[in-house]
Order: C-alpha cells, then structure tokens, then sequence
C-alpha cells in the first residue's frame, strides 16, 4: 500500500540498518532495527502510522544527504 510518507525503504539483515527514504527526499538510516519490525513495517497497512507508533524515537538514527 502507498504511504502518504514513506517513499521507500530497505532492510539490511546483516546490520540490522532499516533505510527509510521519505516523500519529503530526506533519508535516514535507522541502526538495530529487529527484523521483525522490518516485516511488521512491511506488512502493515499504515507505514506512517507504524513507523511513528514503533520505529520513531526508538531507535538511533543517521541522517543522510537527501536523495
């Protein structure tokens, strides 16, 4: 489903690096993200809504260029 937030994102299994590119072009790369929210992420029918509830002010983050 669409975000109206969300652009893309990717996962990184071996480092654990969850890669969120947001409609506004900024990129941030989010560090020790389980996989399981990855999936549950995925999954879910709201990514906005799930990023704020259970990624945002959760884990830490990097900053990158905008794309």
């Amino acid at each position: 489903m669409p975000s109206s937030v969300i652009k893309y994102f990717s996962y990184d299994v071996a480092s654990e690096t969850l890669k969120i590119i947001f409609i506004t072009e900024m990129i941030y790369l989010y560090k020790n993200v389980p996989e399981r929210i990855y999936k549950m992420l995925k999954a879910s029918g709201s990514k906005g809504r799930y990023f704020n509830r259970h990624i945002k002010d959760k884990f830490k983050f990097q900053k990158l260029a905008e794309e």
